[in-house]
């Protein structure tokens, strides 16, 4: 393996070859021998009052050691109800904040709510106990609608009104319609998904030495620790939370779930380690889901065919309850992009968030981004069809001007900079947009229609601007780099140790990447929102910076020079009048030596002075055969700036990811409940998810302008294939089904509902 990399230069994954053989340590790999396992009881129905639940016989049964209720929990003093976000309403007041308990207490809301666990000895006997289980209730009317009103989920919340926000100038967005020499509008329903992560959720409690030690699954362990010490009222010393290898997470492992809880609390009665993990339909019934809104979107031109004015009026499915992701996502993350790449300015976002007796929905890959840019960029596509406008002119016309930025948009976010028609001119050349008539028409000689469509985004990275790292030198002459990010899959542990090994000189196969461990390292602000590389790679060279620092004045003594003329040249020290070149890991050796042991570890952090926008442009080419509605996409170019990339493979991969999970919501993913809130897609035979062959071969460009929010000139990758993908999918579907009659296409483009499109247009 080469021992020093150049920076922004594509290598194999090191993980891999951990993974590929086996050798992945996932949380069900390494539970404690000897744990006891945990399975849940959950509603059947999606709205009841619960009669009874007596749990006398399931104690009784064989190799059962524990079984637990709300009531169960309440009287052990763990606090029940889960910590939500609570929205702030448009006149000022707060909005609504239901409890939401770890395990049913009178109601039971939705289909696989949580409302006992049993502890056995084995999955089996957990089970048939649950069986014995008596749990009675009167069934209610669910509300299942995307609209307020109806049988109240929540007796407190009237109208099942979980809030309604806005964001904007209304009168100045009211004035430009007035003046608008056009005005187009369209609704834009985006459906909801279930993640379906290839390792479901999963965790396993212990406790040692009076402390709880949680390992989970998850995107992050601060806040899962800060939260367990929260519920159970414990001191966070006495709290350890770890995250093993990590099946993907796509944002919805970076919440807490009532499970972790309950078994944490069930470790410490026993004495004995719990685990629990979840099977595929129980994921799919109590997972959070994904989008699931509605949004009316309006938009105002004058004469020249440039946007006066923007307004976007949504109402948003919580589920049964609040959100706990940090921020609102259909409200405060889905107006960071309102306006999208266009200068815009006047512009409302009005959000009403209503409670169903469905499944939670809360953050999912892009996190309101790409409910906003699909929202948009279906628009812009309408628009250019209704007033017989070129679509890629119409967007041309109204795109931010290289010379605007920093641009200022009108929900106040501070694009640092772009070059959008440059991309834009670089997409349509690699997607060979000039030959597409020509496509088309062997398409439609073959009895089949072909459209092709585009979507222009562009995304703001989300968290915690701040992040630390520390490097460790150990006796063995490893290093060790303690990282606050979490991988999920995305290929951390070789960018991270690329980029340590390009800065300093060390061998990459000296270093190991220490993450997901709230003993080892003290804070992080974990993975989500496409923040990982940008914030802890800037923190590694505030780490180097500061350790070259402290080795200089120990250095110098040893070349019997002054400090200030040591200097590191990325691989070694020097000093002219010395002989001594020693590297950075010859210097720890020294430093070791002469007993020095304060040199042996170096932490910095860094917070980043502004956020990156990545941007760009997605070209789907899809071909539908019209007597079957079986669409395909067939051809697919992405050209992204995302600034200075640390590892162009990873970041296509990243792309590649993305857009396989926008496509899929476009063309098969789909939750389906019926009339009594009764999920319809909780296994693979009944929701689709993409398939190889559904996948076309990805054409990948970049047209970088680099950052100027951090001091690498970065901009995060890890959602941005998403955020494009739904919009030129449907772009593209909408396209070919026009001239057929099909004046509104949408998600998800299954062959049924494709085949129904086209017959309702006769």
């Amino acid at each position: 393996m080469d021992t020093k990399f150049g920076a922004s230069q594509t290598v194999r994954r090191i993980e891999d070859v951990r993974f590929l053989t086996g050798q992945g340590r996932y949380v069900d790999d390494i539970a404690p021998r000897g744990a006891l396992v945990a399975h849940v009881l959950r509603s059947p129905v999606a709205h009841a009052r619960i009669t009874a639940l007596d749990v006398g016989a399931a104690r009784a049964a064989a190799g059962v050691h524990l079984v637990l209720t709300a009531e169960d929990l309440l009287v052990a003093g763990v606090t029940l109800d889960m910590r939500a976000t609570v929205v702030t309403n448009r006149d000022g007041s707060k909005g609504a904040e239901p409890g939401r308990p770890l395990l049913a207490r009178g109601k039971v809301r939705f289909v696989g709510e949580a409302v006992a666990m049993v502890v056995a000895e084995t999955l089996d006997q957990a089970r048939d106990a649950a069986e014995r289980i008596v749990f009675e209730f009167e069934e209610l009317e669910p509300h299942l609608a995307l609209a307020t009103g109806g049988p109240a989920v929540h007796d407190e919340v009237a109208g099942n009104l979980a809030y309604d926000w806005a964001m904007g100038d209304a009168a100045a967005v009211e004035a430009a319609f007035a003046a608008a020499a056009h005005v187009v509008s369209v609704e834009v329903p985006d459906n909801r998904v279930i993640v379906n992560s290839m390792e479901p959720r999963g965790a396993w409690a212990e406790w040692a030495d009076g402390r709880l030690h949680l390992c989970v699954n998850g995107q992050g362990v601060w806040g899962q620790k800060d939260k367990l010490a929260e519920m159970l009222h414990l001191a966070p010393g006495d709290v350890r939370v770890t995250n093993p290898d990590v099946g993907g997470g796509f944002g919805m492992k970076g919440m807490t779930y009532p499970e972790y809880y309950v078994i944490a609390h069930a470790a410490r009665e026993l004495g004995r380690p719990v685990r629990w993990m979840s099977e595929r339909t129980e994921a799919m019934l109590s997972d959070n889901a994904g989008r699931d809104l509605v949004s009316t979107v309006e938009l105002a031109f004058d004469a020249d065919h440039r946007i006066t004015g923007y307004r976007v009026t949504s109402v948003s499915n919580l589920g049964a309850y609040n959100s706990e992701f940090a921020q609102p996502i259909q409200s405060l993350l889905f107006a960071k992009v309102l306006t999208g790449a266009y200068d815009i300015p006047a512009a409302l976002l009005q959000v009403k968030g209503v409670y169903t007796n469905t499944t939670q929905v809360d953050a999912y890959r892009g996190a309101g981004r790409p409910e906003a840019i699909y929202a948009l960029e279906r628009a812009m596509d309408h628009a250019a069809r209704v007033l017989g406008v070129d679509p890629w002119e119409l967007r041309r016309r109204n795109f931010i001007a290289r010379d605007a930025f920093p641009y200022r948009t009108p929900t106040g976010e501070l694009y640092d900079v772009g070059d959008f028609g440059r991309v834009l001119a670089r997409v349509h050349g690699a997607a060979d947009v000039a030959g597409f008539a020509a496509r088309k028409a062997e398409s439609e000689a073959a009895g089949r229609l072909r459209g092709l469509g585009l979507c222009y985004y562009i995304e703001s990275i989300l968290g915690d601007p701040t992040e630390g790292a520390e490097v460790e030198f150990c006796a063995d002459g490893s290093v060790n780099l303690y990282v606050g990010t979490q991988s999920n899959g995305q290929g951390h542990e070789t960018v991270y140790a690329q980029f340590l090994a390009d800065r300093t000189g060390i061998a990459v196969e000296r270093i190991r990447v220490v993450q997901g461990d709230s003993d080892r390292i003290a804070k992080g602000g974990g993975t989500g929102g496409s923040r990982s590389v940008t914030t802890q790679c800037n923190a590694t060279v505030a780490t180097v910076e500061k350790m070259v620092g402290a080795f200089a004045p120990f250095l110098a003594e040893q070349m019997g020079v002054e400090a200030a003329r040591v200097a590191f040249d990325g691989h070694s020290f020097r000093a002219a009048g010395s002989n001594l070149t020693p590297t950075l890991v010859e210097a720890a050796e020294m430093a070791r030596a002469a007993g020095r042991t304060d040199l042996l570890k170096h932490r910095a952090e860094y917070t980043l002075p502004g956020r990156s926008y990545p941007n760009g442009a997605h070209v789907a080419e899809v071909e539908i055969d019209p007597e079957t509605g079986k669409t395909k996409v067939v051809k697919y170019t992405v050209t992204d700036d995302f600034g200075n990339l640390m590892n162009p493979r990873l970041a296509e991969g990243q792309v590649h990811g993305g857009v396989a999970q926008g496509l899929g919501q476009a063309i098969c993913e789909h939750v389906g409940y019926d009339e009594y809130g009764q999920l319809l897609s909780a296994s693979f035979m009944d929701y689709a998810m993409p398939r190889a062959d559904d996948m076309p071969f990805i054409t990948f460009t970049t047209a970088p302008v680099p950052s100027t929010a951090n001091p690498l000139g970065m901009k995060g990758c890890g959602e941005a294939g998403t955020v494009g993908a739904m919009a030129a999918v449907a772009n593209a579907v909408q396209g070919a089904l026009w001239d057929r009659g099909v004046r509104r296409a949408d998600m998800p483009f299954t062959p049924l509902r494709v085949w129904e499109m086209l017959r309702g247009a006769g």
